[in-house]
């Protein structure tokens, strides 16, 4: 049980980032940088006992800069997901925010979202690893309203759990949908196409949207689509199914890059999806008491320019995400879970 910390790099402007090494009394291991309050590495034991890094991400910070809207490994704020038009109201006031050129909706929390931010790390426990990440955005950050505090926990415990806990405050009425960005293979980063990887996900119904991945706000029940989850199904069994809001998360063929809504939601995390590889043996089991997950297959892994650690290229649906939230676009649709933050 440790927790060791290493100069990862410099930005431009000289500013040092450091990685924090994390390994439990198990040996499971978590490297995290303050850059993004990024998780670079995550080794897990397979069946055997043989570890592997699970974890999509780069050898160096500079690939972690310029790779174009990857996300890889970050946490992502004020506002994960989209938002249309970048155009949201709180008690009778209309805000807007910076969008993308491509779509003209806001993404992920805009330019210079938190996953390009220096983060403050707080050494907790080296028991069971556990350090705190703090961020401070203020009123106007990426025109987002209020002054923000965030405090993201992120504990590697010895029943190798990787724990998760935010914590946010404002002093205005705001809107946030905090999330983690990682991309997950369990045969490891580099061990090829994900659509043989089992998952289960208890979620009713999933949201439709546009070409641009937008919610249109139709909430659609998963029975007889290739979005029913609820029995466990290899990733890729259903994506040959000519379905309509399966080609519009890529426009190019089938894909899922969805959000998934589950029914009861608790205050306390409970387990909501699994992902299971039969050839090593790994489980990933994902509790939250959020009431959404964002299935992404990695349909757009594509970027040769920025190889990921080893020099393996980019591939396409060689990783997935789970990525826990409120419904995307919420404050612009009625029924959709509420995303607003008072003081």
């Amino acid at each position: 049980m440790s927790i060791k910390k290493k100069l990862f790099g410099k930005l431009a402007d000289g500013t040092e980032v450091y990685r924090y090494t994390l390994k439990n009394k198990n040996g499971m291991k978590m490297k995290v940088m303050t850059y993004g309050g990024t998780v670079t590495e995550l080794w897990v034991p397979d069946k055997n006992g043989n570890f592997t890094d699970v974890i999509g991400g780069f050898d160096n910070l500079q690939n972690y800069i310029d790779a174009p809207g990857s996300c890889q490994g970050a946490l992502i704020g004020r506002w994960a997901n989209r938002i249309g038009k970048g155009r949201f109201e709180i008690d009778g006031k209309e805000y807007q925010l910076g969008v993308t050129a491509s779509t003209g909706n806001h993404c992920h929390g805009g330019p210079v979202g938190f996953n390009k931010r220096i983060w403050t790390v707080e050494v907790i426990n080296e028991d069971e690893p556990e350090i705190a990440l703090h961020l401070f955005s203020p009123d106007g950050d990426q025109d987002f309203p209020g002054n923000l505090t965030v405090t993201v926990t992120y504990k590697l415990t010895n029943e190798n759990s990787w724990y998760i806990r935010y914590v946010a405050t404002t002093d205005a009425p705001t809107i946030i949908n905090l999330t983690q960005h990682a991309y997950f293979n369990l045969k490891g980063y580099a061990g090829g196409s994900i659509l043989d990887t089992e998952l289960m996900i208890d979620a009713d119904t999933y949201l439709a949207t546009d070409c641009n991945l937008l919610p249109t706000g139709e909430i659609k029940n998963v029975e007889g689509t290739p979005f029913d989850f609820r029995k466990a199904k290899a990733i890729g069994r259903d994506l040959s199914e000519k379905n309509d809001d399966l080609l519009k998360a890529t426009n190019v063929f089938n894909g899922y890059d969805h959000c998934f809504n589950f029914s009861n939601v608790t205050r306390e995390p409970i387990k909501r999806a699994e992902a299971y590889d039969a050839k090593s043996g790994r489980v990933l089991e994902m509790y939250t008491n959020q009431p959404c997950v964002q299935l992404y297959t990695g349909n757009f892994l594509n970027d040769e320019e920025h190889p990921f650690k080893g020099g393996y290229n980019q591939k396409v649906q060689t990783l997935f995400c789970l990525e826990t939230q409120c419904m995307p676009d919420s404050m612009n649709h009625e029924g959709f879970t509420n995303g607003v933050l008072r003081p």
